[in-house]
C-alpha cells in the first residue's frame, strides 16, 4: 500500500486563502497539467483542455466573471477546465500512440471507433456528459498533483460560463466545466471538513 498517496488524499484541503506574493513558474504549470492528463477518459478520448490563467490582467478579467471571488487573483494560477464534446472522429489520433507503443493491436482501432460512434454520434446529451466527466477526472487529478507539489487548490463552480467561454475564446465544442485555483496556501485555511460516515454512502450488494 502506498501510504504517501493515502496521506495526501486524507490531508488535502480546499484552499481559499492564497499568498498572492508567491508565483509558480510555467514549468510547474506544465507539470501540473502533464500529471492531470494521466487521468482516465472514455475510449482514451482525452477530450479536455486546460487554460492556465496566470497574468494579472487575465486573472482580473476572470475574477469579474467569477462573482468577484478574491482567490481567482490571489492564487498563482487559475485553471479553466474545459471538457470537449465527445467525438468518435478523434479516436484514431488518440489511440495511434498506443498502437505504436506495441500494446494495442491496430485491428482494435476501427472497433473502438465504431463503438464510440454508436455511443456519441448525434447524441448531444451523451457528448456533453462525457465532456463534463472528462474535465472532472482531470480536475481531480490536478488537485492531488498540486498537493503532491506542496501547493493548495480550490475547485470553483461560481462563475458565468457563457462569459468565460466568450472571453477566453473557447471553441464551440468546449464547455468550461469548472475553475481550479492553485497556489501557495496562507495560514488560516480550514482543514478538510468532516465527511459523512461510510455506512451512510456505501451499499454492498
Amino acid at each position: 500500500m502506498n501510504t504517501s498517496i493515502i496521506k495526501a488524499i486524507e490531508e488535502r484541503q480546499t484552499i481559499n486563502l492564497f499568498d498572492a506574493s508567491r508565483c509558480i513558474d510555467d514549468a510547474q504549470i506544465q507539470e501540473l497539467v502533464r500529471l492531470a492528463t494521466t487521468a482516465p477518459t472514455a475510449f482514451n478520448l482525452q477530450n479536455w483542455r486546460f487554460i492556465a490563467v496566470r497574468s494579472a490582467e487575465a486573472k482580473a478579467r476572470l475574477r469579474a466573471m467569477a462573482w468577484d471571488q478574491a482567490k481567482v487573483t490571489e492564487a498563482a494560477v487559475t485553471f479553466i477546465l474545459c471538457g470537449q464534446l465527445a467525438d468518435h472522429r478523434s479516436l484514431e489520433r488518440r489511440l495511434t500512440p498506443s498502437v505504436e507503443a506495441g500494446f494495442m493491436p491496430e485491428s482494435m482501432l476501427p472497433l473502438w471507433e465504431s463503438a464510440a460512434k454508436g455511443l456519441y454520434f448525434e447524441q448531444p446529451q451523451r457528448q456533453r456528459d462525457e465532456a463534463i466527466r472528462t474535465a472532472t477526472f482531470g480536475a481531480g487529478t490536478l488537485i492531488h498533483a498540486a498537493k503532491a507539489m506542496g501547493l493548495g487548490s480550490s475547485p470553483m463552480i461560481g462563475f458565468d460560463a457563457e462569459a468565460v467561454a466568450q472571453a477566453f475564446s473557447l471553441a464551440e465544442d468546449e464547455i468550461p466545466v469548472m475553475l481550479l485555483t492553485v497556489g501557495h496556501p496562507l495560514p488560516g485555511n480550514w482543514p478538510q471538513k468532516p465527511r459523512r460516515p461510510v455506512e451512510d454512502v456505501l451499499t454492498l450488494v
